[in-house]
């Protein structure tokens, strides 16, 4: 066989970056998540969208750990993960943002993005007692690539636009807040992405920059999977799109077929798939645990 035969059948035996196989999430009598089967590979840009209270978060929560499936597998590059501590899950290539932020307010903007780094520190606890060289070298490398992330999402020291990035975080715009978030996932250099409404907050002109960002990571190598309610940004950079209602996938392909699907315009877009507040109702739009558990696990 030859060597690009062999690299051909290695690709095609090799599982997905992520497999979610019948994964359910009740809470009581309430089914969040409701036997959803999803696939997501390498260089793929996949956008979750459906109406409020339809299990979107739930099932990234589910996927990171922060929910344990009633039943169902999850599977990272083909390791169980299911009932994996968020940890555990990042450290496979998973890394993920808050649809509510959780940074660290009171640490400085480069101590949020160093905190991502925390995965391949490579020091041992002796190490930062003693302050030994490789504490030391360490704590450089770490510093500089936090400069280079917050570079990277356009959060720049000098020029229009600059932040300080020893300064307390809390004391950012909210929407310098959600690119620290991002660089602080981008630090981790993970395989996947899940970004959790990444838009929601943002002006038009912090769409527009949040949109070139997410091809630019995906760019990098690194699959991306977001929820969002813009179908204007959905639009922009999917390659491909799930929808969820009542917990339930109820298409997935590309884009202009799903615009297309009578369940999903009956669900969740009515007639106009590039109306922004399309969440907001929908025949699917019903309040389960999921949001309320937002607000402290989401």
């Amino acid at each position: 066989m030859t060597a690009e035969k062999t690299a051909a059948a290695t690709a095609v035996a090799a599982p997905p970056l992520l497999s979610i196989e019948g994964v359910h999430v009740a809470f009581g009598g309430i089914r969040a998540v409701d036997g959803v089967d999803l696939a997501i590979g390498p260089d793929e840009i996949v956008s979750v969208i459906g109406p409020n209270g339809a299990g979107k978060t739930s099932l990234f929560n589910s996927v990171t750990g922060f929910y344990r499936p009633t039943a169902g597998r999850i599977l990272v590059s083909g390791h169980d993960v299911t009932r994996a501590r968020p940890s555990a899950v990042a450290a496979r290539g998973v890394c993920r943002t808050f649809q509510n932020l959780r940074l660290f307010p009171d640490l400085s903007v480069l101590d949020n993005v160093r905190a991502g780094l925390h995965l391949r520190g490579g020091q041992h606890v002796l190490d930062a007692l003693l302050r030994t060289p490789r504490y030391r070298r360490s704590e450089r490398q770490g510093t500089d690539e936090a400069h280079q992330w917050l570079d990277f999402v356009g959060l720049g020291a000098d020029g229009p636009g600059a932040v300080d990035r020893a300064g307390a975080v809390r004391n950012l715009p909210y929407g310098a807040q959600r690119l620290v978030e991002i660089a602080r996932g981008m630090a981790q250099r993970p395989r996947l992405l899940l970004l959790d409404e990444p838009a929601a907050g943002l002006n038009s002109a912090e769409k527009e920059a949040l949109t070139d960002l997410i091809r630019r990571i995906h760019a990098l190598g690194t699959s991306v999977v977001l929820i969002e309610h813009d179908m204007r940004l959905v639009r922009a950079v999917s390659r491909r799109v799930v929808v969820l209602n009542f917990g339930r996938k109820i298409a997935d392909g590309r884009p202009a077929d799903v615009w297309a699907d009578p369940a999903v315009i009956d669900a969740y877009l009515g007639a106009d798939p590039d109306y922004e507040g399309a969440a907001g109702g929908g025949a699917g739009a019903v309040e389960t645990p999921e949001r309320d558990r937002e607000d402290s696990l989401a």
